[in-house]
This record gives structure tokens, sequence and C-alpha cells, in this order.
């Protein structure tokens, strides 16, 4: 278990924060620092702990990709673990695009391996608005709960595939340590 996990499930709770994606960073920021003003570790043992709790949840909802599955947890969304699903043909096109990612690095060629960077960014941008979108249409009276909840669910999936991606195109990408697939 990554450190902090086990604190992801109450982040927005211990910041005092709506479960809510469309946070901003300043919001996260100023919670958090309303917050860890009275529990610094300095003011005694006993608030090592909340301290750390904080630090925890500010990291974890700072992170837009996690934020969103928290979010989605808290309005009663499936976990990637519950829903595994992923919009249609994504999956070969993911893997044609990194097999293209692979033969890059392989390759050594610091351009091309920019480019491929700049389309992975692009590629998170656009599954962060869409994410975005589908949470606002959470908030309308007329829509279909599920269906919505499940479309993000999906489109999380694919943003976590983006986010490895990214993390392969990194220097010092270590493949053997990765859980890619």
């Amino acid at each position: 278990m990554k450190a902090g996990c086990r604190l992801d499930a109450d982040a927005f709770e211990t910041l005092g924060l709506e479960p809510a994606f469309d946070l901003t960073r300043a919001s996260i920021e100023s919670a958090y620092l309303s917050r860890i003003s009275g529990v610094h570790p300095d003011l005694g043992d006993d608030r090592e702990a909340d301290a750390a709790r904080l630090n925890d949840a500010r990291r974890a909802l700072i992170n837009d990709e996690r934020r969103a599955n928290l979010a989605l947890s808290a309005h009663g969304g499936a976990s990637a673990g519950e829903d595994a699903s992923l919009p249609a043909g994504f999956l070969f096109e993911i893997m044609d695009i990194r097999t293209e990612i692979e033969d890059v690095l392989a390759s050594g060629d610091e351009g091309e391996r920019a480019k491929q960077e700049a389309w992975a960014s692009q590629e998170r941008a656009k599954y962060r608005e869409l994410v975005t979108g589908l949470f606002k249409r959470l908030g309308e009276d007329s829509v279909e709960r599920g269906g919505v909840l499940a479309e993000i669910r999906r489109t999380l999936n694919a943003w976590r595939y983006i986010e490895r991606l990214i993390e392969q195109l990194e220097p010092g990408y270590d493949p053997a340590r990765a859980d890619f697939l």
C-alpha cells in the first residue's frame, strides 16, 4: 500500500472540503494551511499524526487524477478495482501508442520523445476536461446518475493509462519497476 492511501477516503473531510472534483489548488492549499497551523508537530507529540493526515490529504487532493477518483467514490461510483472498463477501442489504441513510445525510447531520439510527451500532456488535459464535464452533469436534475458515474469510471480508467505513458516517458523510467499492464 502506498503511503497515504489509507487516508485517501477521508481526504476531503480531513481538510474540511466538500467532495468535489472542481476544487482549485488554491482552495485546497487554503484549507490545508488553515488546518495545519493548529496541528504543527512542534506543538506536541500528539499532533504529529494529525499533521501527517493533513499532509496526506493535501497530497491526495492536489493530484487531479486522485481527486477525481476520491470524488467519484464520494458520489457512490465504483473504484477501478470494481470496474476496469475502458472506452470502446481505447485498449487497442493505447497498445499501439505504447509500442510507438517504446520504439522512441529505444531509439534515444530526444526530439521524438518530446513530441510523445507533448501528445501525452494534451491527452491528460483532454481527460481532465472530460471528467470535469461529467462531474458537472452529476448536478443536473434530468441526468441518469448511474450512467454518468459509470462513464466517469471508464474515463478515469483511461486517464490512468495516459498517466502511465507519461511516467514511461520520464527520463530514468525503469520498466522493471512499473506495473503498467
